[in-house]
């Protein structure tokens, strides 16, 4: 697994506390395919919380210090609800303030990570931006309505992944930028909505998948929402 990616270089997985994020981590780890990991959780070591753009400053510094090639940036952050409640299934139940946490989180956050990381992508050699996104971010998928927050900061989060890969192109031909669908996963996040009868895949099982993607990957695909299973997602 891997094995596409140039040697000696410099891999990041951001959010490696959560289910996927663990398990993302712990592959990327054992493919033995970088010189160096670092990974980053909002209450570890380096710290980082999707939300503060000082954290996210502070961690490119990291990555220069190490005077590796950036290769891989992993970012497996994202919010979906919280103890206050589940998505709105009606336009009734739209808050400003939990829409505006939705943003920040899903679609903000990660703008900020390319921010302060594409720069530090080498001029040439495969290197790959990857952040989770959503098939429900998807608005020609959209067939159910509801979850408006959650909808559309994923739907950001795809114009800001694909505007990304126009600009990365320019100086950096070969480097990739991503929005991947991880499928229904069972963690903590997806579980309360998860159908009944409906096998969901382990972290493990969601994770290799989508490493399985990025290994494959070619420079023509930047910018796409692609499923874990390799199926392009329609914007």
């Amino acid at each position: 697994m891997l094995t596409s990616f140039p040697e000696s270089g410099l891999a990041v997985v951001i959010g490696a506390s959560g289910g996927i994020g663990a398990a993302v981590d712990a592959q990327v780890r054992a493919s033995n395919a970088f010189a160096q990991m670092i990974s980053t959780q909002r209450n570890g070591s380096p710290k980082l919380d999707i939300t503060d753009e000082s954290d996210i400053a502070s961690l490119a510094d990291i990555v220069d210090a190490t005077g590796l090639d950036l290769r891989l940036v992993f970012d497996a952050t994202g919010y979906l609800h919280g103890p206050d409640g589940g998505p709105e299934k009606s336009w009734s139940a739209i808050d400003s303030a939990a829409m505006a946490h939705q943003f920040a989180i899903n679609a903000i956050g990660p703008a900020l990570l390319l921010k302060h990381l594409l720069p530090l992508f080498p001029r040439q050699g495969k290197a790959v931006f990857a952040t989770i996104s959503a098939k429900v971010g998807s608005i020609g998928d959209n067939q159910l309505g509801g979850w408006y927050g959650y909808r559309s900061a994923k739907a950001a989060l795809n114009q800001i992944v694909k505007t990304a890969s126009i600009e990365l192109a320019r100086k950096r031909p070969e480097a990739i930028c991503l929005a991947l669908h991880p499928g229904t996963v069972a963690t903590p996040l997806s579980d309360p909505f998860a159908k009944k009868g409906v096998r969901l895949q382990t972290p493990q099982e969601s994770a290799a998948a989508m490493l399985g993607v990025l290994d494959k990957v070619q420079p023509e695909q930047s910018g796409q929402l692609i499923a874990y299973d390799g199926t392009i997602i329609p914007y």
